[in-house]
């Protein structure tokens, strides 16, 4: 039996001045409705140094806050707004899911994830927040997928099925402006004001979840077993 995992490690840093913080984005989705508790097809959430600090999914339709400083310190139209947002993102995962499916000859019997992780780190110092790296990365099955190297601002394919969606975005030179300008730039505002607004809430540590899935594989002998974890943890100070 072979065995595949994803693990999705959210967070790195501890909410004090002079530590790495990150504000990561986490969009998941499944090719079909999974029936266990707590999986939809579709989900997004937003994280502060791994703590869950806003979340959508297929079924309830809407962006909420996590944390009750979320609820307080941010107006009613940011919350409308990020509903359509992920409500938009919810159908671009569908179409691009299918795509997917399409060019790698799979069918509909097996399920299939693909996951989209963007975000930034940065570094707190005398309450003023310095872009230290960004990510943009997509997977599909696990496995990693295509990602943006926001230094030389291309994408770059990880297996064969991405080069074709690799060299159309390249092509498109606004998709690389604000994909850079949104790492190095908006994520790190929002990641400077997330931090002052909920520094108290920061420093618990959240246990996992994990889940199982199986798939076939060619070999009618084996299955491909994946595990999904997310997993929150603090940074310790040197």
């Amino acid at each position: 039996m072979y065995f595949f995992a994803v693990f999705v490690l959210l967070g790195t840093g501890l909410a004090v001045n002079g530590e790495i913080h990150s504000l990561t984005y986490i969009y998941t989705a499944f090719s079909k409705p999974v029936d266990l508790p707590g999986i939809h097809e579709f989900t997004a959430m937003g994280l502060l140094n791994g703590r869950m600090i806003d979340y959508f999914d297929s079924d309830n339709q809407k962006k909420v806050p996590k944390q009750a400083w979320m609820t307080e310190r941010l107006p009613a139209d940011y919350w409308d707004k990020g509903t359509q947002s992920r409500q938009s993102k919810q159908q671009w995962f569908k179409v691009n899911i299918d795509i997917l499916k399409d060019r790698m000859r799979q069918n509909d019997t097996d399920l299939h994830i693909l996951q989209w992780r963007h975000g930034c780190e940065g570094e707190m110092k005398d309450g003023e927040i310095t872009f230290i790296r960004g990510i943009d990365m997509y997977g599909y099955d696990g496995n990693d997928f295509l990602s943006f190297d926001n230094v030389n601002s291309v994408w770059v394919a990880f297996t064969d099925a991405a080069v074709q969606t690799k060299r159309k975005w390249d092509e498109v030179q606004v998709l690389q402006e604000y994909t850079r300008g949104y790492l190095e730039n908006e994520c790190i505002d929002w990641l400077g004001k997330f931090i002052n607004y909920g520094q108290k809430q920061l420093e618990e540590t959240i246990p996992p979840e994990v889940h199982l899935f199986t798939r076939n594989t060619k070999v009618e002998a084996n299955i491909l077993l994946t595990c999904l974890a997310t997993v929150s943890y603090q940074k310790k100070s040197p």
